[in-house]
C-alpha cells in the first residue's frame, strides 16, 4: 500500500502527514524522537484495508523544523491540532516512545479525538523524575548528519547495535525516508541532530501525570526490557514508568522483556497484532 502525502497547517506549523486509504476506525500512528512517519510502513502493510495516518512530528521528516527548545507539551499540542485538522473522532492512537507521550497529552486535552490508545514503550517517566529540563548538550546532537547515499548509512548501521536487531525492511524505511537530499549533493538527516538532542534534554521537563489521571478511554501499554532508569545515553532499556498502567483509569500493562525499546522496529508483526486487538475491542 502506498500512502498519499498531505501538508496541513496545525498549531502554527506545517505538518507532514501520510494517509493510507481504507475503512473502519481510523488510526493515527506517531513515531519516536529522531524517527519519522514512514517507520510505520511495515506495520501498516500488515494491516490491509485499514484507514491509517502517520505523522511527522515537529522537527522530523517533512514537517517544519523551528529552532529549539522543543518542549514535549508543545509536541502534544501539535499532535492534537493535527488530529483535529484531519477530522479524527473516536480514532485509535498508536504511539511509540515520544509518540506515546504526545498522544497521551493530546487525548487528555481533546477527549473526543481517540477511543483507545496503544502506547509502545512511551517516554512517560516515573512522576518523581519530572524535575525540569536537563542541562547541557545531549550526545545525539553530535551524531553524524551527512551521508553520501542511503546505502552508505544502511551499511554502517545494519551490523551495529541497536539497529542489528531491527527488521531489515524497517531499517531501510528508516534510512530512505529519514534522509533528505542536500543541494550540494549527498544526503542529510531529516531530523537535524541539534533538534534530536534538544528533545531528549526536555524529556523530564513537564509532569504529564495530571493529564493521565483524567483519561477515561482504554489504554494498552507495551513495555520493553529492563526497568526505568535516568540514563539518557541508554536507548535500549524501557523509559516507561513500570507502574504507568495503574495511573490511568483503564489501562493494561504488557511487559515484553525479550524486546528493547525499539519494539516496532524489531517486531512489526507483534505491533500489528496489538493494533488488530485494539481495533477488535473498538468494533
Amino acid at each position: 500500500m502506498s500512502p498519499r502525502h498531505h501538508t496541513i497547517n496545525a498549531n502554527g506549523i506545517d505538518q507532514s502527514v501520510y494517509e493510507w486509504d481504507g475503512s473502519g476506525t481510523p488510526i493515527l500512528f506517531v513515531h519516536a524522537t529522531g524517527f519519522h512517519a514512514r517507520v510505520w510502513d511495515a506495520v501498516i502493510d500488515l494491516l490491509p484495508g485499514v484507514h491509517a495516518y502517520a505523522l511527522d512530528l515537529r522537527g522530523h521528516g517533512l514537517t517544519e523544523k523551528p529552532a529549539p527548545p522543543y518542549a514535549w507539551k508543545t509536541v502534544g499540542v501539535d499532535v492534537a491540532a493535527a488530529a483535529e485538522a484531519l477530522g479524527l473522532r473516536g480514532a485509535l492512537g498508536v504511539g511509540h516512545s515520544m509518540g506515546g507521550h504526545s498522544l497521551t497529552y493530546a487525548q487528555a486535552h481533546h477527549p473526543d479525538l481517540f477511543a483507545r490508545l496503544l502506547l509502545i514503550d512511551p517516554v512517560i517517566l516515573p512522576e518523581f523524575a519530572y524535575v525540569g529540563a536537563l542541562e547541557g548538550e545531549h550526545f545525539a546532537s553530535k551524531r553524524r548528519a551527512d551521508w553520501s547515499s542511503p546505502d552508505e548509512m544502511i551499511a554502517k548501521f545494519e551490523t551495529r547495535a541497536p539497529f542489528n536487531r531491527w527488521n531489515p525492511r524497517v531499517l531501510r524505511d528508516y534510512v530512505n525516508f529519514g534522509l533528505l537530499p542536500r543541494a550540494d549533493g549527498g544526503y542529510t538527516l531529516a531530523c537535524p541532530p541539534a533538534v534530536e538532542g534538544a528533545i531528549y534534554m526536555q524529556s523530564s521537563g513537564g509532569n504529564i501525570y495530571p493529564e493521565i489521571a483524567g483519561i477515561t478511554i482504554p489504554v494498552a501499554i507495551l513495555r520493553a526490557k529492563g526497568s526505568w532508569n535516568i540514563d539518557v545515553t541508554d536507548f535500549t532499556s524501557s523509559p516507561t514508568a513500570p507502574d504507568l498502567a495503574s495511573r490511568f483509569q483503564h489501562a493494561e500493562d504488557v511487559h515484553l522483556p525479550e524486546h528493547t525499546h525499539f519494539i516496532p522496529m524489531e517486531a512489526p508483526e507483534l505491533v500489528a497484532d496489538y493494533v488488530r486487538r485494539s481495533l477488535t475491542a473498538l468494533a
